[in-house]
């Protein structure tokens, strides 16, 4: 089997990381770390005006998914703020496959800009991974929709334009055929956003929809056709747009660290040789979770949805990263309990910001326990969860 990419996705590859030589600085990291908003439009927007940004979209232009792998497998490995870009991304693709010429228009074409972002509406505080039974309620006034309801778990609703929603049209349905998505623009009135902090360094939101009025053109998909909708979105989400990589930048840290640490039991750590088990099972780790992404990304470059092998990879991903930074942590003791500007800390602090990340990487993107049941039904042929 040829896991070699083509030569064209070869050259991309090598496009993406000479832009970020010259683009992903310092301060630019630091930032995102110090507000939580991992996010840069001027980051975002020096992509598109390389050429880059179009062929993030799923679908679009004469780029394919092995391409969109690409992006954004360099990005997540180089630490950069692609938190933001990946969702925006990720709702331009949605746009591309069931999108109006309005939806183009109106909102597409502005975010190949990088200048414009979206989030994300499907969990609700009283249903979390049961995304079915929301109950945020839209409502048809003549050519109007009237929506209310709260969404947990919006991140990057504070620095977005738009929200891609799911909600409830008919209560007197199945729960999965009363849903329609729409577009809902963020600065409709009846829209409030509130910070919720996380464990990690990462910005989340909770949003509030009070009376917001929005027409009927901004509706994505049929009336009560919102869970197709959203089959295509999550396809897009789990693997192929970053978060299957994570342990990448660990290791980096880890090693830079190790080569300098002094070892309890002389010497430097980099020379321990359980440390050094480690890292290579680490790295190990890495290669095979970057491979079952590229599956996904073959999938879909063939004309799939790639949702199942996604769920694989993510699991497989997330799973190794909070089994790295066990490791790791152990290995540097009480220093690698110190977080960012603290004297003394492990890796300047990026042990302890992985330790607190990892969790919330099995989370988002559809938790373990979907992401589980996910394989284990349409994979395995076992019964349903519920």
């Amino acid at each position: 089997m040829d896991f070699s990419l083509s030569p064209r996705a070869a050259e991309f590859r090598s496009e993406v990381r000479a832009f970020l030589d010259a683009n992903l600085t310092e301060e630019v990291v630091a930032t995102m770390h110090r507000t939580g908003t991992f996010n840069d439009k001027d980051f975002n927007a020096a992509l598109a005006e390389a050429g880059l940004l179009a062929g993030a979209v799923p679908g679009y232009g004469d780029r394919d998914p092995i391409e969109l792998y690409i992006l954004f497998n360099e990005l997540e490995k180089a630490g950069a703020p692609y938190d933001g870009l990946a969702v925006t991304m990720l709702v331009a693709g949605v746009i591309n496959a069931v999108g109006t010429d309005f939806h183009r228009k109106q909102v597409l074409d502005r975010l190949l800009t990088g200048r414009f972002n979206c989030c994300l509406g499907y969990s609700e505080p009283d249903h979390g991974s049961d995304v079915a039974a929301i109950a945020t309620r839209a409502v048809r006034d003549g050519d109007q929709w009237v929506i209310d309801g709260q969404k947990m778990w919006t991140t990057m609703a504070h620095e977005s334009d738009w929200a891609i929603l799911l909600t409830r049209t008919d209560p007197d349905v199945p729960k999965h055929k009363g849903l329609t998505m729409f577009l809902v623009p963020m600065d409709s009135p009846g829209i409030e956003v509130q910070p919720v902090p996380t464990m990690a360094t990462e910005r989340t939101n909770a949003t509030f929809y009070d009376g917001v009025r929005i027409g009927d053109e901004w509706r994505l998909g049929d009336v009560n056709g919102g869970w197709s909708v959203m089959g295509v979105a999550l396809a897009f989400e789990r693997g192929v747009m970053g978060g299957t990589n994570p342990a990448v930048p660990l290791l980096r840290h880890v090693r830079n660290w190790a080569a300098d640490a002094p070892s309890p039991d002389g010497g430097q750590m980099i020379d321990d040789p359980l440390l050094r088990e480690r890292i290579a099972r680490t790295a190990i780790a890495n290669q095979v979770g970057q491979l079952l992404t590229l599956r996904a990304a073959w999938i879909a470059a063939t004309g799939g949805l790639p949702g199942l092998e996604g769920s694989m990879a993510k699991l497989y991903a997330t799973d190794r990263y909070q089994q790295a930074v066990g490791w790791f942590q152990q290995m540097a003791g009480a220093e690698g309990l110190l977080g960012f500007d603290t004297a003394g800390a492990a890796a300047d602090g990026w042990i302890d910001y992985d330790a607190r990340h990892s969790p919330v990487t099995t989370i988002y993107g559809g938790t373990t326990e979907i992401n589980r049941n996910n394989v284990a039904e349409r994979h395995l042929g076992l019964p349903r969860a519920r």
